[in-house]
């Protein structure tokens, strides 16, 4: 009884483990927030504590497609203004949202040392929560990169067009080249059908595994559907507004998908979220920092 006890208050005392995934795509325009906020949002529905910080720094859009007022955003933390924990605001079914700013050069102009600021951020954030999903700016910025490298999983956003595939391709290549990532996730969003989906990823893994050491995983074929244009005008997740619509159904099943994602039990060796949660959950590296 009394090991029992003392085992229940270790896992007690053991810091939580929160999955980060990075929504990015190379490429403006593939639908990348929207897949964001209504995979956030389809995982507060099963419960999960779901946080979005919205890394689109100079263009945030994430508080205007949910019909949120934003006070302060992350270039008032960085600043030093104010701490990460007092920016945020409270979207649909509890999630919560790191706002960027909008229209400010200088956000898009960070050196890695800020970037490395804004994500060493988290480690001291109090709120509590289970999954951060990063919703990237478009391009191959070193604002993007840094917070593609700071998470567990990075699911790339491809749509039926030649430059979106050209552009994801430029971002994964970068990645692996010059960062050592080697496994993406693949969301084919917009797309007729499941097999025009598989089709689009078939091109995408073609010419990665000719020239790149990655792997690859199509993970969600989200189908093109007019209700999600209903639903932004609204200023409403596709989720809530039209759960049975066939994008919201793809999405709900992504969601699920990706909390099955298995989160590692140690930093992977680039600068990451919640680094210090990480570093302390890990015994070995207990042990090296005493």
């Amino acid at each position: 009884m009394i090991e029992d006890q003392a085992s229940s208050l270790r896992r007690m005392n053991q810091p939580k483990q929160i999955k980060v995934i990075a929504v990015t795509g190379g490429k403006g325009g593939v639908g990348k927030t929207n897949i964001t906020l209504n995979t956030a949002i389809a995982m507060a529905k099963q419960g999960k504590r779901v946080m979005v910080l919205d890394a689109d720094l100079g263009l945030a859009n994430v508080d205007v497609m949910l019909g949120l007022r934003v006070e302060k955003n992350l270039s008032h933390v960085l600043s030093g203004e104010c701490l990460l924990d007092e920016i945020l605001v409270e979207g649909p079914h509890g999630i919560k949202i790191a706002p960027a700013s909008s229209g400010t050069q200088s956000m898009t102009e960070l050196s890695p040392t800020e970037h490395a600021g804004l994500i060493r951020a988290f480690s001291e954030l109090q709120s509590q929560i289970d999954v951060l999903i990063v919703d990237t700016a478009a391009g191959i910025s070193d604002m993007v990169l840094s917070f593609s490298r700071a998470s567990q999983d990075i699911m790339v956003v491809v749509c039926d067009e030649p430059t979106s595939l050209t552009d994801a391709y430029a971002l994964i290549k970068i990645l692996n080249r010059d960062y050592g990532v080697f496994k993406f996730k693949v969301v084919a969003n917009m797309v007729k059908n499941l097999r025009e989906g598989q089709e689009l990823f078939a091109k995408l893994s073609k010419v990665t595994h000719r020239f790149l050491d990655v792997a690859l995983e199509l993970v969600a074929t989200v189908p093109f559907d007019e209700n999600i244009r209903k639903a932004v005008r609204k200023q409403q997740p596709i989720v809530d507004a039209f759960p049975g619509s066939p994008a919201s159904v793809a999405i709900t099943n992504l969601a699920k998908q990706a909390l099955r994602w298995p989160v590692p039990e140690q930093a992977g060796g680039h600068l990451e979220f919640f680094l210090e949660q990480l570093v302390n959950h890990d015994p070995q590296m207990q042990r090296d920092k005493a």
